[in-house]
């Protein structure tokens, strides 16, 4: 990751702020894929039973949460979240070799996630997430977007305002928002800072070649690396996206 001044504004830039998430699903990169510029917002509150240390695998028996333990404690910043227990890491990496062997390209990506789990003990969720989310972005899915932390531009202010300093300081023209955030997300604020404010739409993904059919959308994105592989990167994109 970069942590260069992004300030100043010399062309037109899409900026995505986001917290890191735990083996994200595709749309999570879809999002990263749009973006010049990905900012990891890691420095704001960590929320149980959220994507933050969980997501999903495709399994015989549908779809089932993997989870990392984080312990109960909520007041703390998603980046000062230590990992409780580190039994975990081979717990994961057997539940994603039992149910994706059978996966037309496991193989290929196999090394890399058996090393992940079982040569480092992960202490921080923060680094964990990042980690992955960075590797699978520029190795696997060859995205070019540059990434950084928000702690790089010391925002001040709370919630949106907070989100608005650092888009600033990033130098953004745009900003590039999943579709959950149009509960708190003001477009008075954005147009009046002259930041472009659009909208992703998850709804027309197309389907991929999957393992114990029916097939789901809302699955780690290591279900579409196993079974499309190189392939994966055509299938992160929805074809519609809405600019306010």
């Amino acid at each position: 990751m970069s942590d260069e001044d992004f300030s100043g504004v010399n062309k037109e830039k899409k900026v995505v702020v986001l917290q890191s998430n735990y083996l994200p699903w595709k749309g999570y990169f879809d999002l990263i894929a749009q973006a010049d510029l990905f900012i990891f917002y890691d420095d704001v509150q960590f929320t149980k039973n959220d994507w933050r240390n969980r997501n999903k695998i495709k399994t015989p028996r549908g779809a089932e949460w993997i989870s990392i333990p984080c312990g109960t404690d909520l007041k703390r910043l998603i980046n000062e979240v230590n990992i409780s227990r580190h039994d975990w890491q081979t717990d994961h990496w057997n539940r994603i070799k039992i149910n994706y062997s059978g996966a037309p390209y496991f193989g290929l990506y196999k090394d890399f996630f058996e090393e992940f789990y079982l040569s480092r003990v992960w202490a921080n969720l923060s680094e964990v997430n990042q980690h992955l989310i960075v590797t699978i972005s520029r190795q696997f899915l060859k995205l070019k977007t540059e990434f950084t932390n928000s702690t790089v531009f010391k925002p001040t202010g709370t919630r949106l305002d907070r989100l608005i300093d650092v888009l600033k300081k990033a130098g953004a023209t745009e900003y590039v928002s999943g579709p959950s955030a149009i509960s708190y997300i003001s477009e008075e604020m954005f147009s009046k800072e002259r930041i472009k404010l659009t909208w992703m739409d998850y709804s027309k993904y197309p389907e991929y070649r999957q393992l114990f059919p029916p097939f789901v959308h809302d699955v780690s994105i290591i279900d579409l690396l196993f079974n499309e592989g190189p392939e994966a990167v055509h299938f992160i994109s929805s074809s519609s996206k809405l600019s306010a």
